[in-house]
């Protein structure tokens, strides 16, 4: 858009004062100041629009003139509502400066002017960028991605002004705007996965906009051909909507999608389709690696000689840890997803297997390094059978020890918010890991103990669950274990009296429990905990006592409040 089209809108009021000959001059956006210096704020070409609130003096009107020139502005107006008339030495100044100079007619707003350049020049660089992304489509369908994700955002900051990242599943950030601007904050992304997954498994069409504090985002579905495509008795997630949803990535913008023109929501559908062709690259890529470890599940599995074992993981070390001059460690993570009721396709014999979902997420927890502890990797190799995915995790040797072993609780954490949404109210993801071996010997073994791992996940509450080996030598290896009938009596017994008192006097009973069992019994600990005066929580216990029967001195009674409390 340029200075003269601005001019010959009548419905925006502008009078030239100076300039004729620079109406050529093209607007690239628009500044309202009125700051004695505006100049920082300035990247060239916009239209500045003033109510000379700066101007003090005539001479202050030569020093702005000379700063908007240096900025490369396309051109000031100024407003009449405060001065009336444009003071003369604003205009020689101007004209000194060869600055296209407009007086704004006092009964025309500033929003209004500034309302119709960012439609215009919005418009404008829609279609430009409409063209390029084209171009870069081509290119990409010709041959190797060129630049990644990264590539198709810094199109989207560079033309559009827009601030945008590719995030997976799990709220793992995969791509980032590299426009000037603070960071996106550690805890958005994992907030904004969670908003997607939830309003797509609402069903609602998007784009789905989410305001997290002060600032709104518009969130795109990502959608390739599909993450796992289905082989030989087994189903896609696409098969399955819910599963499906589980597998989008997604395009947060950070804008108001909702104030857009119609243009511009089918060029960011054209570049969330650029981006999908990236991330089914980045899929078939670990065609090999899925391949390496179903072959190795399938053998361990099959109870194969040690010495077959060993051979296909010297094949599959070089391709998961290239580089690495040591025999690695493995550690094992086995995921299941359940949906309540299972999935069925048409004409089917039973319900779908949930394999793939599960391998697809797995694979997205294992290369968030918020789940791992670890930089970025893709090394891992999941394989899925039934309802089952199982991922072979190599772990380098350092001093004879296995370096960066993973958490259960830390998986479990990194992706709770996101997923929990995503699984809504009919699904839930459970995780086991075992621990680290060194040979092909200790597989068999540390599949089972993953196994194991998950069940005792499963026992418990939430839709997402993770549970390590190193909680089975501990009382939670039993738990999962006691018959829900008696979980349900055990509990009832002891914890119903302080539920219906806490109910009746809102006395936070249960609460107290848990953090004296937690203190270990120690009086002064727990009281500083709960903010509560020593004598407080004497009589708060006492009354836990007494409506229980028990006794909180004694040992037995402290072992069966925390087993009521953990099967609760």
């Amino acid at each position: 858009m340029r200075l003269r089209a601005l001019l010959e809108t009548d419905a925006l009021g502008l009078r030239l004062l100076g300039g004729e000959d620079e109406l050529d001059r093209v607007v690239k956006g628009v500044m309202t100041t009125d700051l004695r210096d505006p100049s920082r704020y300035l990247s060239g070409g916009e239209l500045v629009l003033t109510g000379l609130a700066w101007r003090r003096a005539p001479a202050d009107s030569e020093r702005f003139a000379a700063l908007l020139a240096a900025a490369g502005v396309a051109g000031l107006a100024a407003g009449q509502a405060e001065l009336g008339d444009i003071p003369e030495d604003l205009v020689q100044a101007c004209a000194r400066h060869r600055l296209p100079l407009f007086a704004v007619h006092e009964s025309v707003a500033f929003a209004t002017l500034t309302e119709h350049i960012v439609r215009q020049v919005s418009s404008e660089r829609t279609g430009d960028l409409a063209a390029v992304v084209d171009r870069h489509r081509r290119l990409m369908t010709a041959g190797p991605a060129g630049g990644g994700p990264d590539a198709v955002l810094d199109l989207l900051g560079t033309d559009l002004d827009l601030r945008a990242w590719v995030l997976s599943p799990t709220g793992r950030p995969v791509a980032g705007s590299r426009l000037p601007g603070p960071p996106l904050p550690a805890e958005v992304p994992g907030r904004l996965a969670a908003a997607y997954l939830a309003a797509a498994r609402s069903g609602r069409p998007g784009p789905y906009r989410v305001a997290v504090g002060p600032t709104t985002y518009s969130l795109f579905a990502v959608r390739g051909s599909g993450p796992h495509p289905p082989g030989p008795g087994s189903a896609g997630a696409a098969d399955d909507p819910r599963g499906a949803v589980l597998s989008d990535w997604m395009l947060a913008v950070e804008a108001d999608a909702g104030d857009w023109p119609a243009e511009r929501g089918e060029l960011l559908h054209g570049v969330t389709q650029l981006i999908a062709v990236e991330r089914d690259r980045r899929d078939a890529a670990r065609t090999v690696r899925r391949r390496l470890a179903q072959e190795i599940v399938e053998l361990v599995q099959g109870s194969a000689p040690a010495a077959e074992v060993s051979a296909r993981l010297r094949v599959a070390a070089p391709v998961l840890l290239p580089g690495l001059g040591t025999a690695p460690h493995w550690q094992l993570v086995v995921a299941r997803v359940e949906w309540d009721p299972p999935a069925t396709a048409p004409g089917a014999p039973g319900p779908l297997p949930t394999g793939p979902v599960a391998r697809a997420l797995l694979e997205e927890i294992l290369v968030d390094p918020r789940a791992a502890g670890t930089e970025p990797s893709d090394r891992i190799a999941v394989a899925h059978t039934g309802d089952e995915a199982v991922a072979l995790v190599p772990l380098a040797s350092v001093g004879g020890g296995p370096a960066g072993e993973l958490r259960a609780d830390a998986l479990q954490d990194a992706v709770r918010e996101p997923l929990s949404a995503g699984l809504d109210g009919d699904g839930r993801l459970t995780l086991g890991v075992s621990a680290a071996v060194r040979s092909a010997e200790g597989l068999h073994g540390a599949l089972e103990e993953a196994r194991h791992a998950r069940r005792v996940a499963a026992a418990r509450t939430g839709r997402v669950c993770a549970a390590g080996h190193e909680e089975l030598a501990s009382h939670v290896l039993l738990l999962p274990f006691v018959p829900d009938d008696v979980r349900r009596a055990f509990t009832a017994r002891l914890l119903d009296p302080l539920r219906d008192y806490d109910r009746r006097h809102r006395a936070e009973l249960i609460p107290t429990l848990e953090a004296f069992l937690d203190c270990d019994g120690s009086w002064t600990r727990c009281a500083a905990r709960l903010h509560l005066h020593v004598n407080t929580l004497r009589y708060r216990i006492g009354r836990i006592e007494q409506l229980t029967g028990r006794d909180l001195a004694r040992l037995e009674d402290k072992v069966d409040f925390f087993l009521a409390l953990r099967m609760a």
